[in-house]
């Protein structure tokens, strides 16, 4: 049988099998076409990669900008980079830039470079030999400023390695402000690195101070007398001018004087021993007088003055301002040493990067020149010279002390600034002859009440209420009038209650919540209306006040952290009363944040007064000065001192080794 096309069954199957067969020749020309054509594209590489006409992908070229070379090698560099060691052979061809006036004699070693590598090889070499060198007086996001240099620009890519010990990247922060152990490579006038050639035990530290009444960073004039005449050095770096002074002659300096033309001004003492007065300025002890030099610089918002000290006579006005000069021997001397090793660890790393200051001398460091000298604190500086608390990594410990603690201090948690220091030699225990003599005797005996150290159990509210209630003659500040006292305020003042929120609402914002939908979140801070309630909602370390509930008519209210609590409970009226009777005013701030509190309410469920028990003054973390005085009373050397409140830390001169 045919089929339309008139084909029989035999010839239709002959058809199939012919076009299967033209199928299978096709198929196989494709390939051996595919196969030919990749020959040909093949060769082309192969004749490029000779130096032939053929085409080929460009190679891969890198530039690393700042890198430090370790090594130079016969066949290669050694280098470091981005905090990393590594190794990259020559290419073929090395082209390196600024070899110097001697042409190819100088050594690419140890040298700042930008380093052309091709494929992974280096083809290309740019040495940064140009360098300076001399004193950080400051530094900022943008720029350095120099001794007989000044502000020198940051280059955008600009990199910093320490190059003492092991090799290691630097940054900002870890700048020496005040020291001359680093080389700046120049290119174009700007840093494009720096260099950090050595440690240093710094010897001079750079004090910021402030107006009359520490009232402010900055001041509108200057007036400057001294007591072995003085000099004034001003103008630019380059051509620099002199003016001397006599015995008690003055000088006025102001923004608008000649000075102020060119570079910073010093200000500098004919003798070493001689001191610089400043006529305008108050303190406690009256018009101070300074020891070391003055440097002088004009901003916008008024003239910055920075004394520039050796450490040792910095602190002979420090130990006195902070501690009274009539404490016993080792007291002081265990307030030398933490001064000392508050002040060095701000040397480090500089509060004041900006003006070339590593602290002020008020209260937010630690408080300078307030008090004259005194030759027992004195003594107590130069027994203790160059010795600084240091923890077991090596470190200069994180140094903190206040006046009296309650029987018990706290940690490091108290400040609830979010990134708290995780130190553990800063405990909250028991401060008694008992707690004492265990860690002494390096042994944990059974015994009873709150043990060791109760910093824990004093968590507990009904627990702290039963210690702060009564006192304990174990208690090494039993007898001192901050122990123990009493607050009794009547009905708050929502007007001033809410400024105080909303002032601590920004400083920071995440410490002071409102209630809403469920939750405290963080909000601006309104007028509060009439209190209903005030309680203690959390106990941080050693029982202090760490959250703080308002229940008002307009919302509710957590206040969290010691220091914004005694904020807010101050009524700016009332007075604290301590153990020995005595009345104390209380302006800002309560004495303390151990306290439990208990409060008067009407028929309507207001708040109609409020009483506070508490004890201690300041924040309860670290040394207790008062604490270490009894000590001290008792026997304790200042090293035993030190490490009861620091545990596991040791003693040891900076000017040596450690």
């Amino acid at each position: 049988m045919k089929d339309r096309w008139g084909l029989t069954k035999s010839q239709r199957m002959q058809l199939k099998a012919f076009i299967c067969l033209l199928g299978l020749i096709l198929l196989a020309v494709l390939f051996v076409g595919a196969l030919f054509s990749a020959a040909l594209r093949k060769e082309p590489e192969k004749e490029g990669a000779a130096g032939s006409s053929g085409v080929s992908d460009p190679p891969l070229e890198q530039v690393f900008s700042n890198v430090w070379i370790l090594e130079e090698e016969t066949d290669g560099l050694v280098i470091f980079r981005e905090g990393n060691r590594e190794r990259y052979p020559y290419g073929e061809t090395v082209e390196i830039e600024d070899r110097g006036a001697g042409g190819p004699k100088r050594s690419v070693r140890e040298q700042l470079a930008d380093l052309y590598l091709t494929e992974g090889a280096v083809t290309g070499i740019s040495l940064k030999t140009e360098k300076i060198s001399g004193k950080i007086l400051g530094m900022d996001e943008g720029g350095v400023e120099v001794e007989g240099y000044g502000r020198m620009p940051l280059a955008p890519d600009w990199q910093g390695y320490r190059l003492y010990q092991s090799p290691a990247m630097c940054g900002e922060r870890d700048l020496p402000i005040g020291c001359e152990n680093a080389d700046f490579c120049l290119e174009d006038g700007q840093i494009c690195g720096i260099l950090l050639t050595g440690e240093e035990a710094m010897e001079y530290i750079r004090v910021l101070i402030k107006s009359s009444d520490y009232a402010d960073l900055y001041h509108s004039r200057l007036v400057f007398t001294s007591d072995t005449g003085f000099t004034i050095s001003y103008g630019a770096y380059e051509d620099r001018q002199t003016q001397s002074y006599g015995p008690g002659e003055e000088a006025v300096i102001d923004p608008s004087g000649v000075y102020f033309q060119g570079d910073r001004v010093t200000v500098t003492p004919k003798a070493l021993t001689g001191k610089l007065t400043i006529q305008n300025l108050a303190r406690s002890q009256g018009t101070p007088s300074y020891r070391g030099r003055f440097e002088l610089m004009l901003t916008e918002k008024g003239i910055v003055a920075v004394n520039e000290v050796a450490l040792e006579e910095y602190l002979y006005s420090v130990v006195p301002s902070e501690m009274p000069a009539g404490y016993p021997a080792e007291a002081l001397k265990a307030q030398a040493i933490c001064a000392r090793t508050y002040a060095y660890s701000h040397m480090e790393h500089a509060g004041y990067p900006e003006y070339g200051a590593h602290v002020d001398d008020s209260t937010s460091y630690q408080v300078y020149n307030n008090i004259l000298e005194q030759e027992s604190s004195t003594q107590a500086v130069k027994e203790t010279y160059g010795q600084l608390l240091y923890t077991k990594q090596g470190e200069p410990a994180s140094v903190f002390y206040y006046s009296t603690s309650c029987g018990v201090g706290s940690d490091a948690t108290v400040w609830k600034t979010g990134d708290s220091p995780d130190l553990p030699y800063l405990r909250a225990k028991r401060i008694s002859k008992t707690a004492m003599a265990r860690q002494t005797q390096a042994a944990v005996q059974e015994g009873t009440g709150l043990g060791e150290d109760g910093g824990e159990a004093l968590k507990e509210e009904e627990t702290f209420r039963d210690f702060i209630s009564r006192t304990d003659p174990d208690d090494f500040e039993s007898n001192q009038a901050w122990y123990r006292w009493t607050y009794s305020a009547g009905a708050p003042d929502s007007g001033r209650m809410s400024r105080v929120l909303q002032a601590r609402y920004q400083a920071n914002e995440n410490l002071v919540l409102t209630w809403k939908d469920g939750e405290f979140v963080s909000q601006t801070i309104g007028e509060i209306g009439a209190v209903t309630e005030i309680c203690v909602t959390k106990r941080g370390a050693g029982g202090v006040a760490e959250e703080l509930v308002i229940r008002a008519k307009n919302g509710v209210y957590q206040v969290i952290s010691e220091y914004n609590i005694r904020c807010v409970l101050c009524d700016g009226a009332s007075k604290a009363v301590r153990q020995d009777g005595s009345q104390v005013s209380c302006p800002t701030l309560l004495p303390s944040g151990f306290f439990v509190i208990d409060t008067e309410t009407s028929l309507k469920g207001l708040v109609t007064g409020y009483t506070l028990t508490g004890g201690g003054f300041g924040h309860g973390v670290g040394m207790s000065q008062n604490g270490a005085g009894q000590m001290a009373e008792n026997g304790c050397s200042a090293g035993e001192i030190l490490t009861f409140f620091f545990e596991g830390c040791r003693v040891e001169t900076v000017y040596g080794t450690h």
